[in-house]
């Protein structure tokens, strides 16, 4: 056996360090509410989840993979790809479509999509890297990212959806990081025109 990296020693500090930056950028743009920094919590501990389960186990001594660089990372669109693994990736980035939305001050919904494709992308990244050098146990692969892009779409839609009901559309704009009533949906119909 080889010795591994503890988890909660690593994601534990950094749930406080993202904690403590966003609340201090809701104090600096005079934002900061029992609401906004509920988002912010949200968003530190769906960070810290997000590492443990997409970057560990990493291990101290295990030697770096001899291995192909191809063989820790799939480019090929469904093949071998489990239903399973679709409907799971897909379920843990709705929740960050919706924290995008609420956290970035008038964002159009193509920001927010951009934003968990960027941020599925470094999880990628970072799982062929650590697989490479650390002997990490995950696969980077392209039907994680596909997927991922459609969570962070279907959680961006799920809010579009909730801002049709003005009273939820009025609740959600206490948690909405902007001073205005900006939404993902203006966006939308914008870009129409």
């Amino acid at each position: 056996m080889f010795a591994r990296v503890p988890v909660l020693p690593v994601v534990v500090p950094l749930a406080a360090v993202v904690l403590a930056l966003l609340l201090w950028r809701l104090r600096d743009r005079r934002l900061l509410s029992a609401a906004r920094g509920a988002v912010a919590v949200a968003l530190s501990v769906y960070a810290a989840g997000v590492v443990a389960n997409t970057v560990f186990p990493l291990f101290l001594d295990k030697p770096a993979s001899g291995a192909a660089w191809d063989e820790q990372v799939n480019l090929t669109p469904l093949v071998g790809y489990e239903v399973a693994d679709a409907v799971m990736n897909v379920g843990v980035f709705v929740p960050l479509g919706i924290l995008i939305a609420l956290a970035s001050p008038a964002s159009r919904w193509t920001r927010v999509l951009a934003a968990g494709a960027a941020v599925s992308l470094g999880i990628e990244l970072t799982q062929y890297v650590t697989a490479r050098t650390l002997g990490g146990g995950h696969i980077a692969d392209l039907n994680d990212l596909a997927f991922n892009v459609v969570g962070t779409a279907l959680g961006v839609g799920a809010l579009l959806v909730v801002e049709q009901v003005p009273l939820l559309r009025d609740l959600l704009d206490q948690f909405r990081w902007t001073s205005g009533t900006a939404r993902p949906t203006e966006s939308v119909e914008s870009s129409r025109r």
